[in-house]
């Protein structure tokens, strides 16, 4: 029986994704468990699995489409079946479960949220609007309710996203009636939203709608672009996709939390000689090669245990203190960064953290990671010392307490017993929020990791 296939949740905090490519063209026979497209979420890019075996019988959203949670975008079933009726969105009892990503469970979806559905407005008494959208109204200075914006979200709710297609319509579109998503499109493919409101015979304007009308558009080649006399742009990068998802959310804990950053110096030196010891064992044993950034998620993992205020969260008027050490791990990637995570990185080895910090690694970058392997970090770690940085400053990854920047190990000269010594020496720079703890736990929990690394030996204790 043919069913939607539906843009899935694939983060608590995910209120809509953007489709990247479809590795399946209508009319291709699909398998369960069988990938079917790439989406973009708030962390990364997601290889998404079919739920079932059959056709892809209707793609509904294309390439670059940016659609709301448990929206339909696409139609699976058996070859010859009607389908008539859930392109049309009448059809509304025959509803597929989210699909799967790679390991994860599926679940039961229980709505069927259409771009049609979202048409009706909600009122003022009764208006489901996320926390997100309601700060983009505020600082906009719109009432929500006065404007009738319509509602995109799971079951009509209103979110971010349709407050910024609002504003994206010019002003003698103001009244044109145009779905959220469409007026997104029409922003992005330079569609005059009030010139095809003159062809559509006073219907709301659909996505559909914008998708024939950028096609029809003459495709102009841009001149070089020249912001001042003096300068010439060279080339134009697209701020989208995994680089615009960054910057939101870098821009969103920066300016939500307050930061503050504490540095402190650690001597290298026994930590040092200590992985030269054990890495010919972990190599034997676990066939991994020993880095400092393995060693520092041990340290970090089990210095939490004495500060748990750095292991913790905010979470609207409580904070919450979790009893998991899983540390996240920046990864660089050509078009940005993201934070695969070590569960219960205190109970595992050492060689058992750099075997799988180097497989969640690898994942990463080659677009393999999934939602659990970037999800449910309680704590960052960040390092930039390969890159001979010596100190900086780093943003927290929210809703964490803490981000932890490593830096680069370097001689320098230092006083021990009275008596200058030579000794590699390394700069942790530990950014915290404010409203969480203050500079006096943080700084502890500097000077207990601090002195595991000068004394690996604490890690037996």
């Amino acid at each position: 029986m043919a069913e939607y296939f539906k843009m899935p949740m694939l983060g608590q905090t995910m209120e809509e994704g953007t489709i990247l490519q479809w590795f399946k063209k209508e009319g291709d026979a699909v398998n369960k468990g069988e990938p079917l497209l790439e989406i973009t979420t708030d962390k990364a890019n997601i290889e998404v699995e079919s739920p079932m075996d059959g056709i892809l019988r209707k793609i509904l959203h294309p390439v670059d489409a940016t659609v709301s949670i448990q929206t339909p975008i696409a139609i699976l079933g058996d070859a010859g079946e009607p389908i008539d009726a859930l392109i049309s969105g009448e059809q509304t009892s025959n509803i597929s479960p989210t699909p799967s990503v790679t390991t994860e469970k599926t679940s039961t979806v229980t709505s069927n949220v259409t771009e049609s559905a979202a048409s009706a407005p909600s009122s003022s008494a009764t208006m489901a609007i996320s926390p997100r959208a309601q700060r983009r109204a505020r600082e906009a200075g719109i009432d929500i309710a006065a404007m009738g914006i319509l509602g995109s979200g799971p079951q009509g709710r209103i979110i971010e996203r349709d407050i910024v297609a609002f504003l994206s319509q010019p002003a003698t579109a103001a009244q044109v009636r145009i779905s959220p998503l469409a007026a997104k499109m029409a922003e992005e493919s330079k569609v005059n939203i009030a010139e095809l409101a003159a062809t559509t015979g006073g219907r709301r304007i659909m996505s559909d709608d914008i998708r024939q009308a950028a096609v029809q558009a003459p495709q102009i080649q841009p001149a070089p672009v020249q912001v001042s006399p003096g300068l010439t742009v060279a080339s134009v990068i697209p701020y989208k996709g995994m680089k615009r998802i960054g910057g939101e959310t870098v821009s969103k804990s920066r300016s939500i939390a307050p930061h503050v950053t504490v540095s402190m110096e650690a001597d290298m030196t026994e930590a040092s000689a200590f992985l030269e010891k054990i890495r010919p064992n972990i190599q034997r044993e676990y066939n991994t090669k020993l880095t400092y950034t393995d060693l520092l998620i041990m340290c970090v993992a089990k210095t939490l245990w004495r500060h748990p205020l750095c292991n913790a969260s905010l979470n609207d008027k409580e904070i919450l203190v979790y009893e998991e050490k899983n540390i996240g791990v920046a990864v660089a990637l050509e078009d940005g960064l993201i934070v695969p995570v070590i569960k219960h990185a205190d109970r595992k080895t050492l060689g058992q953290i750099s075997v799988e910090l180097k497989e969640l690694a690898n994942r990463c970058r080659t677009g393999k990671q999934t939602t659990e392997d970037l999800s449910d970090g309680t704590f960052t770690i960040t390092n930039l010392g390969a890159f001979g940085v010596e100190e900086f400053d780093p943003i927290i990854v929210p809703p964490q307490s803490c981000i932890l920047g490593v830096c680069k190990i370097q001689k320098k000269p230092v006083v021990i017993d009275d008596q200058v010594a030579i000794r590699p020496m390394m700069n942790l720079c530990l950014s915290f929020d404010h409203r969480v703890l203050d500079g006096v736990p943080a700084a502890k929990f500097l000077q207990s990791l601090k002195d595991t690394l000068e004394y690996p030996v604490r890690l037996l204790i």
